[in-house]
């Protein structure tokens, strides 16, 4: 999948912290780093993507029955707790994104966000937690 971002209009992120940890591909959408860009000059403080786009073949997507919404490129996970987490949720929440997940417990502590559109198994707008 090759598209093609001005990575200049996020000074916050690099292309390579979107990529697939799994074979390094590249197809985060733009309009998910818009977001993220966003949600981080609101915040106000740095934060790290720990998960962008999943090619169907990374090992967490085989796990599932059917590749999910990080293989469309539509999905980031940002490692943050406690207030931190707090913030992203709420900033997340004010601008209405369809799919809000929340992992708050152990040491891999994260909050999931995407814009992908409702589907038969996939409900959106959606809250859950892992």
């Amino acid at each position: 999948m090759d598209r093609s971002i001005d990575w200049g209009r996020f000074p916050n992120f690099s292309e390579k912290e979107f990529a697939c940890q799994h074979c390094g591909e590249h197809g985060i959408d733009e309009r998910i780093v818009d977001v993220v860009q966003r949600i981080r000059e609101e915040a106000d403080f740095p934060f790290i993507i720990t998960s962008g786009y999943r090619c169907v073949e990374h090992p967490i997507e085989k796990k599932k029955s059917s590749p999910g919404v990080h293989t469309s490129g539509l999905a980031v996970d940002i490692g943050a707790s406690h207030e931190k987490a707090y913030i992203i949720l709420k900033l997340a929440i004010q601008r209405n994104l369809p799919g809000v997940g929340v992992n708050q417990k152990g040491s891999g502590r994260f909050i999931h966000l995407d814009i992908s559109e409702p589907e038969e198994n996939r409900p959106r707008p959606h809250l859950w937690s892992y």
